[in-house]
């Protein structure tokens, strides 16, 4: 055989060993059913068909300034035109927030955490929420309460600019809407609308603040007087751990109680938890005091220093468990910039930490007489919302002030907040004095004993509420949101708890601002926590409620660590055995003592689990105390006519 006709012979195969092997190359670049005669049952993209439903749904992507882009979902009722839009901003899942039940229906879809439903469904608005920088859907990286651009962040992004960011994107990119977008949350997404008032987007036309995380040393979620707030350390790990919250929270433990006993102190539990790995922790950790890595980040100081441009409806709840400080603090800040009196509202409603969007008839064991949620939704919201985010709709009807008085169970329009106050009110506060064979009147001491003592054992700490504790939590069955309204005869038959109480009242005694809490005492150790409960004691029997007979309902109580006695920027031992004075406000009440009531004040010295203990012998850092530096101490408190303790109570007409 020449060569020639071998090359010849040789070409067919060559080909079709080409061929071959392209056609192989090209099978393993697109996959290939396994099995094809027995194929997926699944399509390689789904349409739902939704033609009936009553919403249309968009999940998109929105950039921002520095390229990063945040997870959108937009939900626009069928056939909206000129809608206004209410933009939420969140850590806790946007997807989730927007499918609680899966409906053709958007009322379902939204029925839960963090929606006004009715309101937002039966005024036909566009509902927006986002997923914040780095959790969830969004991209970028994370840093809780992320403050603005500053000593504490020197990116150029925050979460003011991402708001500013969004609603530009929104109302260039949503035809059914008009142009108009308010923004409302409740305490994490209560922190967003606030944030979203620094350098205003000019279409943000209204801003509701719900319950708002604003500082979390002073008196929200991590502190509270220099007490650190033990029970959000599930918070703090799951919310910081990953992006999707999957790492979670666990316990070998029943009860929170013996939880937290068993490691000693929190940064113990932390550094075994593996939360070392955590940023914000670490920060924690190192900024026990009030220094500026708290205060520079208090969103009530940096409003004080901002223009008021945007209409503000602060939304406080009387019995919030977890942000109690915030919405009044805020108020504070910026009412002063409302000249007009038209710029700044506040509404405080008889409700647990975001109760105000679901149902308001009770609290716990305490009853209201009506919904009081569905009102704030349906006589303050709605309206309020409408004149800002409706085109042509009229001017709200409403005080500068509206609060829902408890005892006579009544909402009332006021002109300002508080009425009466120790310092810059009209009216004064009015001294109620403790006294002696524990009794508590509002004529000063003059004879009779000098002080009270007990004996406060870290080994043995005061439980914030009756045992077994459960975890913070929201799920079927949980009583997180009621803590605030427990019986609180479980901590007075204590011998570790004072309790000093009145004669039953002849006549109605109401208040109207924040008690202050002036105490004199003393303790045998060198550091000390002082708890002070004011509390509504009810007549003995209740015909009509009859579980209320003796209930000592907690109208307002608070913590302040002993070592800030001085100041809160910096800690300080305590004179041991010396007589000092102790000065701190207590949460807001709007309450009236009932005739056949009495008020009642408790002291003790721990508040266990919800605050870690004080090891009452001063250290450094009581985030690393040693067991050894947990000791015992006697606490007095005095009632003595030149150490005289009392409260100053914000009576009306007092």
């Amino acid at each position: 055989m020449n060569a020639s006709r071998f090359i010849a012979g040789l070409q067919p195969a060559l080909f079709t060993l080409l061929l071959t092997l392209g056609c192989a190359a090209r099978a393993a670049d697109t996959p290939q059913a396994k099995y094809p005669a027995y194929p997926s049952e699944t399509p390689a993209k789904f349409v739902p068909a939704t033609g009936s439903f009553d919403y249309v749904q968009r999940d998109v992507m929105i950039p921002m300034r520095d390229g990063v882009k945040l997870h959108t979902i937009i939900l626009v009722p069928k056939g909206a035109t000129h809608a206004g839009i209410l933009l939420t901003r969140t850590p806790y899942d946007a997807k989730a927030l927007t499918a609680h039940t899966m409906s053709g229906h958007l009322g379902p879809m939204l029925q839960g955490y963090d929606n006004p439903t009715d309101v937002i469904v039966e005024d036909g608005y566009i509902r927006v929420v986002q997923d914040v920088r780095g959790k969830y859907g969004s991209e970028g990286d994370y840093v809780m309460n992320r403050p603005v651009h500053g000593p504490l962040n020197p990116t150029p992004v925050d979460d003011a600019t991402d708001t500013y960011d969004t609603i530009d994107w929104l109302v260039k990119n949503i035809p059914e809407s008009n142009g108009k977008v308010g923004t409302l949350g409740i305490s994490y997404d209560g922190f967003e609308p606030l944030m979203a008032l620094v350098n205003p987007h000019p279409a943000l036309k209204v801003s509701v603040p719900m319950n708002p995380m604003v500082d979390g040393w002073m008196g929200d979620d991590w502190f509270h007087n220099g007490a650190f707030r033990q029970q959000n350390m599930s918070y703090i790990y799951e919310q910081t751990a990953s992006r999707d919250n999957g790492i979670k929270w666990w316990t070998s433990f029943h009860d929170e109680y013996d939880l937290f006993m068993h490691f000693g102190s929190a940064g113990e539990l932390g550094r075994q938890y593996g939360m070392g790995q955590l940023g914000f922790w670490n920060k924690v950790l190192a900024h026990p005091a009030y220094d500026s890595f708290w205060s520079d980040q208090a969103v009530d100081r940096l409003l004080a220093t901002q223009p008021l441009k945007v209409p503000v409806m602060l939304v406080h709840s009387l019995w919030d468990q977890e942000d109690i400080y915030g919405a009044l603090a805020v108020y504070r800040a910026i009412k002063p910039k409302d000249t007009g009196g038209n710029m700044v509202k506040l509404v405080m409603g008889p409700w647990h930490h975001g109760q105000q969007i679901d149902e308001g008839s009770s609290l716990g064991a305490i009853r209201f007489g009506s919904d009081t949620a569905k009102y704030f939704r349906e006589k303050i919201l709605r309206p309020y919302l409408a004149q800002y985010l409706k085109d042509g709709a009229p001017r709200a009807d409403l005080a500068p002030v509206t609060a829902f008085q408890t005892g006579s169970n009544q909402w009332q329009r006021l002109d300002r907040w508080p009425l009466v106050c120790d310092r810059g009110c009209a009216s004064k506060s009015r001294a109620l004095y403790l006294e002696p064979d524990q009794q508590l009147g509002f004529a000063a001491p003059s004879a009779g004993a000098a002080y009270d003592e007990y004996i406060s054992d870290p080994a043995h700490p005061v439980p914030f509420r009756a045992r077994p504790i459960q975890p913070i939590g929201y799920d079927a069955g949980q009583t997180w949101s009621q803590w605030l309204v427990d019986d609180q005869r479980e901590a007075s038959g204590r011998t570790d708890v004072l309790s000093y109480i009145s004669a039953p009242l002849t006549a109605p005694l109401t208040i109207a601002g924040a008690p202050e809490v002036n105490l004199v005492a003393s303790t045998s150790g060198t550091d000390s926590d002082w708890v002070v409960k004011l509390i509504d004691v009810y007549p003995d029997q209740v015909a009509e409620q009859p579980e209320m007979g003796g209930y000592q309902l907690a109208v307002s109580m608070d913590i302040l660590r002993g070592r800030y006695r001085e100041g809160f920027a910096e800690a300080k031992p305590i004179a041991a055995n010396q007589p000092l004075a102790y000065r701190f406000p207590l949460p807001a009440a709007n309450h009236v003592f009932l005739p056949g009531h009495r008020i009642m004040v408790q002291v003790q010295s721990s508040w266990f689990p919800l605050y870690d203990r004080n090891p009452q012998s001063f250290v450094p850092n009581i985030f690393w105390a040693r067991p050894a530096d947990y000791v015992k101490a006697t606490q007095r408190v005095y009632h003595a006519p030149d150490k005289a303790s009392f409260i100053a109570l914000p009576v009306i007409g007092g």
